[in-house]
C-alpha cells in the first residue's frame, strides 16, 4: 500500500517554471518506478516521465524533453518534476505513480498501481 501526493501546481506564464512535488508513504516494497503523467481536457492520460528509485535512471516524453527534469529525494521519499520553459500545451493536470516493473521505464499507465490525486498546471500564453 503506498499513498501518493501531488503538490506544486500553479497558474504560470509561457516561458516560466515550476516544480512539482510527490510525497509517498506507506508500504513502499514494491516501489521500483515512479512515474509522472499528464491530461489535458479532452484527452488521455499521457506518461511525462520517469525514475528508477534505486538507479536514478530517468525517461522523458520527446514532448517535454530538455525541458523537464526528474529527481527524487531518497532520504524524504519525495519525487519532483521541475518544469522550465513551460508552453501553453503543458497545461494539465499533472499525476505522479509508482509501478513494480523491472527494466526499462514502462510508459503505459497499466504498470504503475497507485497514483496520486493530480495537481494542476496551467500555463498562459
Amino acid at each position: 500500500q503506498v499513498q501518493l501526493v501531488e503538490s506544486g501546481g500553479g497558474l504560470v506564464q509561457a516561458g516560466g517554471s515550476l516544480r512539482l512535488s510527490c510525497a509517498v508513504s506507506g508500504r513502499t516494497f514494491s516501489m521500483y518506478v515512479m512515474g509522472w503523467f499528464r491530461q489535458a481536457p479532452g484527452k488521455e492520460r499521457e506518461f511525462v516521465g520517469g525514475i528508477r528509485w534505486s538507479y536514478g535512471s530517468t525517461r522523458y516524453a520527446d514532448s517535454v524533453k530538455g525541458r523537464f527534469s526528474i529527481s527524487r529525494d531518497n532520504a524524504n521519499n519525495k519525487v519532483y518534476l521541475q518544469m522550465s520553459s513551460l508552453k501553453p500545451e503543458d497545461t494539465a493536470v499533472y499525476y505522479c505513480a509508482v509501478g513494480a516493473t523491472v527494466g526499462a521505464i514502462p510508459v503505459a499507465r497499466s504498470n504503475y498501481d497507485a497514483w496520486g490525486q493530480g495537481t494542476q498546471v496551467t500555463v498562459s500564453s
